[in-house]
């Protein structure tokens, strides 16, 4: 393959995210997974040089931006980020997302983190996701819960927007908050992004608060569209059975009983659309979250070059009216997740 054959495999549809200057990719790659095992929701034993390869690969392809948080891995996602940046050119280093609010306690590394607001921790928060990364300047930070701590949302909102301000970070934005909470903050100042759990089995944000992101151009970067691999087109009962203690999803309904198998059946049920634009089950199902107005990407997980390359069609795979009106049918017919089943419907 030529230099032009390779720039042009590179090149990807790419949307504004939000008010932001930022045009990222329709896909971007999620670094939940690659902080491994030996905390409270970890996806059990990762290679660290699996990952690092995992996301020269994404960047490669054209992928342009990464999502992570502080709380992966209690910090070492975003170690595993920097080594993977340190071989990647800087002008095509892509945009790095990350996340605070979730504290966890160095003594117990499987206690749950504490959900925190308090100005003095995000502060804290920041910095240390700075050193950890090796940048100057975030290009996304978000709180990743509504806090538990007592602090009002004004108030660790507030705090975000001032680094935002103080040049800290190029954007802010909030995760797993109503559109309610997004109201409230956004009278403080503009909410750049939000960042819900999205797929065809979980649904309900597209009641609220899609709409009210679209509606004031905020933008959306969708979590887990294959339901953490239920969507991947290769996952089974066997494989559910098999997962590790260490896994998060071994302790999940969603991977038990009779939600997985209507979550099976309806992944079964992709297979003829996929089939029909020679794709993956999984490109299907992350392509279906990018079909609804207001979403601007989504987070898709990897921990190999291979996993990558098997979701990577999303990025620019435009579902049809009739394919949306198949993905519902099954929707129903398996009764699966909770929520609307189609845009526009």
């Amino acid at each position: 393959m030529d230099a032009t054959q390779q720039n042009i495999e590179k090149i990807l549809p790419t949307r504004r995210l939000g008010r932001t200057d930022m045009e990222i990719t329709r896909v971007g790659f999620g670094a939940w997974a690659i902080g491994g095992a030996d905390w409270a929701v970890g996806w059990g034993t990762q290679d660290d040089r699996e990952s690092v390869a995992a996301i020269r690969h994404a960047v490669e392809r054209g992928i342009n931006w990464i999502d992570t948080a502080a709380i992966y891995g209690l910090g070492h996602s975003e170690e595993v980020v920097r080594q993977a940046f340190a071989e990647i050119p800087t002008s095509e280093q892509p945009y790095i997302f990350t996340k605070c609010g979730l504290v966890w306690d160095e003594n117990d590394r499987q206690a749950l983190p504490r959900k925190v607001g308090a100005p003095a921790s995000v502060r804290r928060e920041v910095e240390a996701s700075l050193k950890r990364l090796g940048v100057e300047r975030i290009d996304l930070y978000q709180m990743h819960w509504p806090a538990e701590d007592g602090t009002p949302l004004e108030e660790y909102w507030q705090t975000l927007l001032d680094l935002k301000k103080e040049g800290k970070v190029r954007a802010v934005g909030l995760s797993n908050h109503s559109a309610a909470q997004l109201e409230t903050a956004e009278s403080l100042g503009d909410v750049d992004t939000l960042q819900p759990p999205f797929s065809a089995i979980r649904r309900e944000v597209a009641k609220a608060e899609l709409n009210w992101c679209h509606a004031h151009q905020t933008g959306v970067i969708v979590y887990s569209p294959m339901q953490s691999g239920l969507l991947t087109g290769g996952f089974s009962v066997e494989r559910a059975q098999a997962l590790p203690k260490d896994d998060w999803r071994s302790r999940n309904a969603e991977f038990t009983g009779e939600k997985l198998t209507r979550n099976l059946r309806f992944a079964d049920a992709l297979a003829p659309i996929a089939d029909r634009h020679s794709t993956s089950v999984a490109a299907v199902a992350i392509a279906w979250t990018l079909a609804w107005p207001g979403v601007t990407g989504a987070i898709v997980g990897a921990r190999s070059p291979a996993q990558v390359d098997g979701w990577l069609d999303a990025a620019s795979l435009e579902l049809t009216g009739q394919d949306l009106a198949e993905i519902a049918a099954a929707i129903e017919a398996t009764g699966t997740g909770s929520g609307p089943l189609q845009p526009g419907k």
